[in-house]
């Protein structure tokens, strides 16, 4: 059975420092492709290309030296794409008390050597968390349409 979460843990480095001494939202972001893409060709057990990166959210900073956990589960599979639930923690190494600093869900489809995509395999959601993360999912989907359609005009070239 394909992996469907998988969990990154790490110190935050002063090299990740913006200029007001937190950790940088680009740092971030990173981090979570990173995972993401991880969990993903976990799940389909093939390479896979980020397609969509929505509604992220900076809930709080990360402070260098905190320890920094990234959680990412499937939540939702299409034909190809992958959907994927990102839960960004941070904590100090000295206390159990760990803070959510960043949420977002990130689109991944599998492609074969050539770019192509190539079929996944289908999560099922069973428990009551997952049937809600999956119509979660779908609902962000139905928002995303009208979101492409508002941003068509300014991004065809």
């Amino acid at each position: 059975m394909p992996k469907r979460q998988l969990k990154f843990c790490f110190l935050a480095e002063p090299t990740d420092v913006n200029f007001g001494g937190k950790v940088h939202g680009g740092a971030a972001m990173k981090w979570i492709d990173q995972v993401a893409y991880a969990c993903a060709s976990s799940w389909s057990g093939e390479y896979a290309i980020t397609v969509y990166v929505g509604g992220i959210r900076f809930l709080a900073p990360i402070k260098i030296g905190e320890l920094v956990e990234l959680e990412a589960k499937i939540i939702y599979t299409g034909n190809s794409s992958m959907h994927i639930a990102v839960d960004v923690y941070a904590k100090s190494t000295k206390s159990d008390k760990r803070v959510k600093t960043t949420h977002c869900i990130i689109v991944f489809v599998a492609v074969d050597e050539n770019n192509n995509p190539v079929k996944v395999p289908k999560w099922i959601p069973i428990s009551k968390e997952d049937i809600a993360l999956e119509k979660y999912a779908i609902s962000l989907m139905e928002m995303r349409k009208d979101i492409d359609e508002t941003m068509q005009p300014y991004i065809k070239n």
